[in-house]
């Protein structure tokens, strides 16, 4: 889905080592549609694109873990900016090149299928690098070493990622432990960060109705689907899991939310 000048940025083939997903699973019923595959919104992109200071006219932008590209888009309209959205899922990538032909920026927004803890790009041609929610795939500080040789000297990063802003209670501090237990501090992941070669601009925490932009819509799908699938308890699982999420986030007495680390490359 590479053309153009952007062409230059990638190796002859990407990494071959792609999930295989069905999209007739319930999983892919109940999420693959959504316009964002994590808390965020469009506002919170913007806030941290603004925070990072002065970009170059047209920069060059690299959205690792794209999904269906929300931010990707809400990037490219903010920007004369070409943006490469890598993501490995198939069919995320398809709907990001959907969108961005009904938004008129196709020529600047291409989808690139591969793996973002291998990505087959060239060293040092990204002045920006973005990552919403997806950077728990390689690891926070992983993620951020690998990336870095891909920013030119001086390029700046976005991620956000789920961390702690206050002492949790027991139950929310074990309910993620045992399902991230990378889950850490802002403090931890800013020295994270200095350790994978960035300088910490700043970070801010999204706020609640970035979760409700995710969440609100998953519900309203897993009503939808549940008569289909009530002889399936496996699925049935599937439609319910995000409600435990849910009902943590809360209960947790704010002790958590993602939060965007505002970086540049030493």
């Amino acid at each position: 889905m590479v053309s153009g000048e952007m062409a230059e940025f990638l190796v002859e083939q990407a990494d071959a080592r792609v999930p295989f997903m069905t999209t007739t699973s319930a999983w892919w019923r109940l999420n693959g549609e959504l316009a964002q595959q994590g808390p965020g919104s469009d506002e919170s992109t913007l806030q941290a694109l603004r925070a990072l200071g002065p970009l170059p006219e047209a920069p060059h932008i690299l959205d690792m873990g794209c999904g269906p590209g929300r931010q990707s888009l809400a990037l490219a309209r903010a920007t004369a900016a070409t943006v490469v959205g890598l993501d490995l899922l198939l069919p995320f990538l398809r709907q990001l090149d959907r969108r961005s032909r009904e938004a008129g920026l196709s020529e600047r927004i291409h989808p690139v299928r591969a793996d973002m803890s291998h990505p087959p790009i060239a060293a040092g041609r990204f002045d920006l690098l973005w990552s919403e929610g997806a950077i728990y795939i390689p690891g926070f500080e992983a993620g951020l070493t690998r990336w870095r040789e891909l920013l030119r000297d001086g390029g700046l990063a976005a991620v956000s990622e789920l961390s702690w802003v206050a002492e949790p209670p027991s139950e929310t501090r074990s309910f993620w432990e045992a399902a991230y237990p990378a889950v850490a501090d802002v403090t931890t992941n800013r020295d994270r960060a200095k350790r994978a070669g960035y300088e910490v601009i700043s970070t801010f925490e999204l706020p609640w109705t970035d979760w409700s932009a995710y969440y609100d819509p998953i519900e309203a799908r897993a009503v939808e689907l549940h008569r289909e699938y009530e002889d399936d308890p496996a699925a049935l699982a599937i439609l319910s899991g995000h409600r435990e999420e849910m009902q943590v986030l809360e209960t947790s007495q704010g002790s958590y939310t993602y939060v965007f680390y505002l970086l540049r490359k030493r």
